[in-house]
């Protein structure tokens, strides 16, 4: 994480947390502050994001790594804050910890009894900001007997870099403020469309890893970049230990390695290992899961809102961390992804549809139902899926990733006939458009007539699905 501290203001740091450190401003300026737990797979750049609010903030930061000091439990296993901070001022340079000072508690999974003395911080210490940072939390807590501080806690949620934030990383500022400031209708000329797509391209193959994004913009070396990713990825699977357990490592790593090459694959435990148990992979893809390092987009039936409340558990795919590491494992380089035309680079391959669930899950990152879901019936003769169905401003939003014409939709015009929702997303590769469907479909053994909106985005727009939703009036 070292190279992220010498980029400047045009560097991936800044340009990544800028959001992030908005909210922790924010969260500072609180009279009712709790202590905060910042949550994210390994090397999104928690740590760096702290170091960078405490220097914005003129803060003193004491930073404690747990994985260093877990002789710490039995110190945090007392109840209170004031004992609690003479100890850790007996570590190594640590220095005095006072109202000008931010108390940061590194890799807090490493000594689980912090977590339950953080209430009393936010009880008998609230002039003192706290920020905690783990990446496998919840492996901590299955162990323990403990609950969370519920009430008493905050959390900021921390993934790869967007499109955007890579964009500004880049010193693409301009496109950027376009990205950001694009309202529906918005005319985009050909230049700023064709220039985002040869970006988005980039982005396919660099991913949103901060480090990957930093190299990339001081060196423009897709080679760095792999270098980088390389070194990514085994120190995943380094932690493998770390959260196994005594569980094999090596059906770990096929499990790693499997989700990563089957991203949007519904999934079939026999198609991971035909000698294991379906249990046995099961659990193994639920601790990537709590690691972070997979995220589970589970089937709904999607008769209303909240999606969750209508799940079919046993029914998911997978998403992967980041669509640079994941084009890096299944060892697509640049030179592949930049060859690729745009019909195969959508439709013959998870790239897209990673891009797209990356960057809703952190568009959902900080709401209450922000798991992902899709949909999908499965009958004898034909079967009908759509890529992702969420809610957003109190609808359901279907949406297909896919390229060509309205008549290749058929899973969507089912979906829509049969949910009788009004509006439809579509995201390819095109300028965007809106066209009304009427069109027929069969249900039941009968002719259905199906109408509804279907918006088709440029897929380099996903960040401004909320506001484009918003605007859309039924």
């Amino acid at each position: 994480m070292g190279v992220l501290r010498h980029h400047g203001e045009k560097g991936a740091a800044p340009a990544m947390q800028r959001q992030q450190l908005q909210f922790l401003s924010t969260w500072l300026q609180n009279k009712n502050r709790k202590p905060l737990i910042i949550r994210g797979a390994r090397q999104v750049g928690k740590s760096t994001l702290v170091e960078l609010f405490a220097k914005q903030q003129k803060l003193s930061l004491r930073t404690v790594n747990l994985e260093r000091h877990p002789e710490l439990s039995s110190i945090f296993s007392g109840k209170t804050p004031e004992h609690i901070l003479q100890q850790i001022e007996f570590l190594p340079n640590m220095g005095s910890i006072d109202k000008d000072t931010l108390l940061f508690l590194d890799e807090i999974q490493a000594v689980p009894e912090a977590i339950p003395a953080l209430r009393y911080f936010y009880e008998d210490m609230p002039e003192l900001p706290v920020v905690c940072a783990g990446s496998l939390l919840k492996f901590a807590l299955k162990d323990h007997s403990f609950s969370m501080p519920v009430g008493r806690i905050q959390y900021l949620h921390m993934g790869p870099m967007t499109f955007s934030e890579f964009l500004s990383a880049l010193g693409e500022e301009p496109l950027k403020n376009f990205i950001e400031n694009y309202e529906s209708g918005q005319e985009i000329s050909e230049i700023v469309h064709q220039r985002l797509l040869q970006l988005l391209r980039s982005y396919y193959a660099i991913g949103g890893m901060p480090e990957a994004v930093a190299v990339f913009a001081e060196t423009h070396s897709y080679k760095n970049v792999s270098d980088v990713h390389n070194s990514i990825i085994e120190t995943y699977r380094d932690d493998f230990p770390k959260y196994a357990g005594s569980r094999n490592l090596n059906r770990m790593l096929n499990v790693f390695n499997f989700a990563a090459r089957n991203v949007g694959a519904k999934i079939k435990y026999s198609n991971i290992s035909a000698q294991d148990q379906s249990v046995t992979i099961k659990k193994d893809i639920a601790l990537l899961t709590m690691a972070r390092v997979v995220g589970k987009v589970v089937h709904s039936h999607c008769s209303g809102l909240p999606l969750q409340a209508d799940l079919e558990e046993k029914i998911y795919k997978l998403l992967f961390l980041d669509v640079g590491l994941m084009n890096a494992i299944c060892g697509l380089d640049w030179r592949s992804i930049s060859q690729m035309d745009d019909i195969k680079l959508i439709n013959q391959g998870a790239i897209a549809e990673q891009f797209i669930g990356q960057h809703l899950q952190a568009m959902l990152a900080d709401q209450p139902n922000r798991e992902l879901n899709y949909w999908l019936r499965e009958g004898r003769s034909a079967n009908a899926e759509l890529d992702f169905v969420i809610g957003l401003r109190g609808k359901i939003i279907p949406i297909e990733v896919k390229s060509g014409s309205t008549g290749t939709l058929k899973s969507l015009h089912q979906f829509m006939g049969m949910k009788q929702a009004p509006l439809a997303i579509r995201f390819d590769t095109q300028l965007p458009t809106v066209n009304q469907i009427d069109t027929v479909i069969n249900m039941n053994k009968q002719r259905q007539q199906v109408k509804y909106t279907l918006m088709s985005l440029p897929l380099y727009l996903v960040e401004q699905l909320d506001a484009i939703v918003g605007s859309y009036q039924t």
